[in-house]
């Protein structure tokens, strides 16, 4: 997140450069500021770039918010007809404030001596322009500060709301993820039960291991991917557990997580998968899951036999999978690779992500 500091220095630099473009289009160039001191001119234009900037700022934190964007149109109308009254007005007494002080400095020649070659002609001060002129162009400079401010606005909340619907949707897809893993490790421990392996308990703090970090971790945006890496390595020690020597599962972590961070469970649903249509006691199993980790780069390859089908159970694996794509979209556009290779006897993913 970026630091108020930040944002400040941001909006001085382009207030800056916003008094000082007119002059860098200006004949003389950068030199011409120095003309403000004695020409009325500069002077009220100057004045006139300050007011507009200044309301610029209370159109966009104030009257937007408070008027246009409660949809209270005919006080925001009223506000800016207001505000637009009180910077002609204010603009009306630098250029009266002006004129008065040209007229006090003009002096009248003498009468010419015929002793005494005539006098020089009387200090010249240059003109300023028609005031309409002046008014017209403080008009232009308002009505951009007008649509300028409201399309920032407007794109700010447009933005606010997309990201409120994506927070939104995310949730959902979670809570679809979460009660189909509940199930199926309450399945687990319900199966050991009935055997009354002493594996029982084994598997029961694994998961109140899971669910520790789902209730307290994955609630978050983002969480430091060795969590998610230790939720990864209980989650198969528990599949081990129930399976014993029925399946082979290879599984590996290569790579050191360092600091980088990852969306929770994101990549649950696919090494479900392996577990849900790759084991069958009554035949031999084979499961692989291989993560790695490359400087930033997280990969992950998965692996099984398809040795059972539940039709049953088929749409529901679809919706974690297509949950799983939708969340890649979502949470890294444009930093995900994916590719499902689904056969009549296999199923493999390629997963790779670039992280933060």
């Amino acid at each position: 997140m970026k630091s108020p500091f930040w944002r400040i220095g941001i909006h001085l630099l382009l207030g800056v450069s916003f008094l000082v473009l007119p002059y860098i289009f200006a004949p003389n160039g950068l030199g011409q500021i120095a003309q403000v001191a004695h020409n009325p001119h500069e002077r009220t234009n100057l004045f006139a770039y300050i007011l507009m900037l200044g309301f610029f700022y209370l159109n966009y934190y104030v009257l937007i918010p408070k008027l246009y964007f409660t949809q209270k149109y005919i006080y925001y109308a009223l506000s800016i007809c207001v505000s637009f009254g009180i910077i002609v007005g204010m603009l009306l007494s630098i250029d009266r404030q002006d004129i008065l002080e040209t007229t006090t400095h003009l002096e009248v020649p003498p009468p010419p001596s015929p002793h005494f070659p005539p006098p020089p002609p009387p200090k010249s001060y240059q003109q300023k322009p028609p005031l309409g002129f002046e008014l017209s162009h403080a008009l232009f400079l308002f009505l951009v500060g007008i649509f300028v401010s409201l399309s920032l606005q407007i794109n700010e909340r447009l933005r606010q709301t997309e990201r409120e619907n994506l927070n939104t949707k995310l949730s959902f897809l979670k809570a679809q993820i979460n009660p189909h893993f509940l199930f199926n490790t309450l399945n687990t421990i319900y199966s050991l039960a009935i055997e009354q392996s002493p594996r029982t308990a084994d598997v029961v703090v694994k998961l109140a291991a899971l669910m520790r970090y789902v209730m307290r971790e994955a609630d978050t945006e983002k969480v430091p991917l060795a969590k998610e890496l230790e939720y990864i390595d209980n989650y198969v020690a528990l599949q081990q557990l129930r399976l014993d020597e029925t399946a082979a599962i290879d599984f590996k972590i290569e790579g050191y997580p360092n600091g980088l961070q990852i969306a929770p469970l994101i990549l649950i649903s696919f090494i479900e998968n392996t577990f849900k249509y790759g084991i069958n006691p009554q035949e031999k199993s084979i499961v692989k899951i291989h993560l790695s980790i490359e400087k930033s780069i997280l990969h992950l390859h998965t692996f099984n036999k398809k040795v059972r089908r539940f039709h049953d159970e088929e749409t529901s694996s679809g919706i974690g999978l297509e949950n799983a794509r939708t969340r890649l979209g979502l949470l890294y556009p444009n930093k995900n690779l994916l590719f499902v290779n689904e056969t009549d006897e296999d199923f493999t993913v390629e997963l790779t992500l670039e992280l933060s």
